[in-house]
């Protein structure tokens, strides 16, 4: 018999290995095949595994969750979840860091200056604790796709520090010209493997709020990386 379950939290290759080889060895299983771009499982086996089974098998890998197939899939079996409900997280930490830096601009001076000093700071120190919570799965991810990071392991550790870093420049130092010429490369730098994963259509987990949230990545890391890059570039304008 032949079961086919949906498999989140996998990153890179090291991760279909591990979530195949645990699958083997629940009983009466005969086959394994894991499709790392398709976040699926397709497990042959002489009767019926159901997703409690398979849940129960990866249960010592919290990273990985087990649900039934879905349905609702693309022509590479891919899910397609609500937009809406899958970026909602995103969405709602966007909106709050929006509405305090709108709230610490009006209350001072009202520029706009002020508005993205105080947005880029909330952002870098948000975004880094998110990293810092699971910083070894940051790593797996951001591996995955930055080019820096594949080629060089160990700057997928050093990320969230220089996101806090800069997190704390742009709240107590400001748009000052180094600290916002480090941005748009730093960010800038980052887009590029951002876009060449989605340009592949890769299945694959951004890892711009770390492991907590499972994101796929899209458009929608783009636009977030490049909107940084624009608003710390208009620092760099005379």
């Amino acid at each position: 018999m032949k079961s086919t379950f949906t498999i989140d939290g996998m990153t890179c290759s090291g991760c279909a290995a591990k979530v195949t080889f645990t699958l083997q060895q629940i009983d009466f299983v005969s086959a394994v095949r894991v499709d790392l771009d398709a976040m699926q499982a397709t497990i042959e086996a002489d009767r019926n595994i159901d997703t409690a089974e398979v849940a129960s098998a990866l249960a010592d890998y919290p990273k990985y969750t087990a649900r039934a197939f879905a349905a609702n899939t693309d022509a590479a079996g891919t899910p397609r979840p609500s937009q809406w409900r899958t970026y909602w997280p995103l969405i709602l930490i966007g909106l709050f860091i929006t509405a305090v830096s709108a709230g610490i601009a009006w209350k001072t001076d009202g520029a706009m200056s002020t508005f993205m000093e105080c947005f880029m700071g909330a952002f870098f120190l948000v975004f880094s604790f998110f990293k810092f919570l699971d910083i070894r799965g940051f790593a797996e991810s951001y591996q995955s796709y930055d080019l820096l990071a594949k080629a060089v392991p160990a700057y997928a550790f050093i990320y969230p520090f220089l996101e806090l870093l800069l997190g704390m420049a742009w709240a107590f130092e400001g748009g000052i010209f180094p600290v916002a010429l480090i941005t748009v490369l730093l960010m800038g730098f980052s887009a590029v493997g951002v876009i060449a994963a989605v340009t592949r259509k890769k299945h694959i987990q951004c890892a711009c709020l770390g492991t907590v949230f499972n994101l796929p990545m899209s458009t929608v890391t783009i636009v977030e990386d490049l909107l940084m890059v624009v608003m710390a570039a208009a620092f760099l304008l005379p």
